[in-house]
């Protein structure tokens, strides 16, 4: 892996050009990593958290398994999105689940064979919201109690990336690794690094996003190293990245998905993967489960753009927080989450949110006009025959 360089930050004037842009990488510094180690972890982590990991106890599956490179695994169990809640079934934290593969998992340094075995516990690796990092660990060790698992901040160790863009998942010419799509402004196959596309040197590795394909590839790494695939002076500013989640309606972390407040189904956490309906007790369980068996969720995220009356887009002018009014109905129709640029999301009422681009506005700031987008991701059900303008 290469040394890191300083990262660069796509011109404002470009903004709206970010689809355009080619295969992109951030090195995301608004996360932390901590680490689950010891006989319980496994366990721990299942009564606690959305989704089910009982799968990172198991061996890996073989349709798993990366392009084959010395030092990295044969085959490795994908990542996992999940998410903390409340007793109530609000939200808290969320995290990015990894469980580095074991040595006798992995080919030896000549690429021919597994290296050797180990008798250590289960090890999970979190990527999670570097902002609320000492609350989240207070409150793991809260709930703790006498399990056998070990709960570390090893935020100095590791970084946490991410590869997004264009021209990332099986659209490439490299069909023989696909994934190996080279991270830049240009849209070719970085041809020395195919055989490293999923990993390092040292055994660290790409993978898909467990939320979404068109989110691309996240990662955690050694710090102060650049991940493989990507040409230490091509990675960008992370608010590129939010760029590109803004456009997607994806929220992340507890500074945009309000701790203690946010409903995860509202959040369409059903949609990223993060909750499994099935896997038995969690903490908050009672009300994501009856909600989502109700089948009636009247609110949701979705990404928006700011326009002025002429409908060119407004940059700056919108805060998080902001009311958004249908002024049609005259009702409110949500607030605003999160802003970029001329880019935002809020949690917006369906029936009010796609009535028509002219119809939504801030409170107060009537000259600016609110568009609403219905994402490509999002099943047809969850806005059943309601117009929408779509999100590439």
């Amino acid at each position: 892996m290469h040394r890191f360089r300083p990262s660069l930050l796509i011109p404002r004037r470009s903004l709206h050009h970010l689809q355009n842009a080619g295969p992109l990488c951030s090195h995301l510094k608004s996360r932390s990593v901590i680490r689950f180690s010891g006989p319980d972890t496994i366990k721990f982590l299942q009564g606690l958290l959305t989704n089910d990991v009982r799968r990172f106890g198991e061996p890996p599956r073989e349709d798993n398994s990366p392009v084959p490179a010395p030092n990295v695994a044969s085959v490795v169990a994908p990542p996992a999105y999940a998410a903390l809640l409340t007793p109530q079934g609000r939200f808290l934290f969320d995290f990015f689940l990894y469980r580095p593969p074991r040595p006798e998992e992995k080919l030896d340094r000549t690429g021919s064979g597994p290296g050797g075995g180990s008798d250590g516990w289960p090890e999970i690796l979190a990527d999670v919201d570097g902002s609320v990092l000492d609350e989240l660990l207070t409150t793991l060790k809260k709930y703790r109690l006498r399990s056998k698992v070990d709960i570390e901040n090893v935020a100095e160790d590791f970084s946490c990336w991410q590869r997004y863009g264009q021209n990332l998942s099986g659209k490439t010419p490299a069909n023989e690794e696909p994934e190996a799509a080279s991270v830049g402004y240009g849209s070719g196959v970085d041809s020395p690094g195919k055989s490293a596309s999923h990993g390092s040197s040292v055994g660290w590795q790409w993978f898909k996003d467990p939320r979404l394909e068109c989110l691309g590839f996240r990662g955690i790494f050694p710090s102060g190293t650049t991940p493989p695939l990507v040409e230490s002076d091509k990675a960008t500013d992370e608010q590129n990245y939010l760029l590109w989640r803004l456009e997607k309606g994806v929220a992340e972390g507890s500074s945009e998905i309000p701790k203690g407040e946010a409903i995860p189904l509202e959040y369409n956490f059903a949609g990223l993967n993060a909750i499994s309906f099935d896997k038995g007790c969690y903490v908050g369980q009672e009300l994501i489960a009856r909600t989502h068996h109700r089948g009636v969720i009247r609110k949701r995220l979705v990404p928006l753009r700011f326009l002025d009356n002429n409908g060119k887009e407004v940059e700056g002018k919108v805060a998080p927080g902001s009311e958004v009014i249908n002024t049609t109905s005259s009702k409110k129709a949500g607030s605003l989450t999160t802003a970029l640029g001329f880019r935002g999301m809020g949690v917006l009422r369906l029936d009010e949110a796609f009535k028509g681009s002219d119809s939504l506005t801030i409170q107060g700031q009537e000259d600016i006009k609110i568009e609403a987008n219905r994402p490509d991701w999002w099943p047809t059900e969850w806005s059943q025959d309601q117009p929408h303008t779509a999100v590439a």
